[in-house]
């Protein structure tokens, strides 16, 4: 039976520092003949070359060793869906924090409660998304979407038009908002008036 060590870290700090260190260390108190391989990859990323590797090298009756389920995936539902990869190759995987993992009625259990969890944890964000979504409705200025970037010219046109017009007659001739405006001027020493006395 071939047993492997898998350790990761998504950070370079980690990586000199006592991350993959630590992993290994846990993994072999437990498997002293583990075959460790490590890799540094963040958890954004999709490329994981040493884990793809790994799986690839593991066969019927080997065994995936990993400290923690965040290490072997980047989200739980993710590392459900290598786990149960794992099991149809006939892989069994230790996840040291939670217990050894096999396609059994329990292992199959486990991998059901984790998909629970893992909705779970969906419904709570999309939930709190919401909630801040509806608090920020209430303030004053809010605009649905990602806010609009303005380019230094339409910007630089803007501060030109207020020397001889009002901040409303500026935001109704160029579609930029008042308080856009405002914390421009702002951004560069500038009031409204002092702009008008320049003249």
């Amino acid at each position: 039976m071939i047993k492997i060590g898998y350790c990761r870290v998504s950070t370079k700090t980690q990586l000199e520092g006592n991350g993959l260190e630590a992993q290994e260390k846990e993994i072999l108190c437990k498997y002293d003949n583990a075959d460790i391989r490590k890799e540094q990859y963040t958890g954004k990323s999709t490329e994981r070359p040493i884990l793809n590797n790994v799986i690839g090298s593991l066969g019927n009756g080997d065994l995936l060793i990993v400290t923690k389920l965040d290490r072997l995936a980047r989200n739980t539902l993710e590392g459900i869906k290598i786990i149960e990869e794992l099991f149809k190759k006939g892989i069994n995987v230790h996840v040291l924090n939670v217990g050894l993992l096999e396609n059994t009625h329990m292992g199959k259990f486990f991998i059901t409660t984790l998909l629970a969890v893992a909705e779970m944890e969906r419904t709570t964000i999309l939930e709190r998304m919401q909630s801040g979504k509806e608090i920020a409705k209430t303030k004053e200025g809010y605009k649905e979407g990602r806010p609009i970037i303005y380019t230094t010219h339409q910007l630089d046109w803007c501060i030109d038009l207020v020397k001889t017009n009002s901040l409303k007659q500026v935001e109704r001739m160029t579609k930029i908002s008042t308080s856009t405006i405002k914390r421009e001027l702002k951004k560069r020493g500038l009031t409204a008036t002092m702009l008008k006395e320049s003249i």
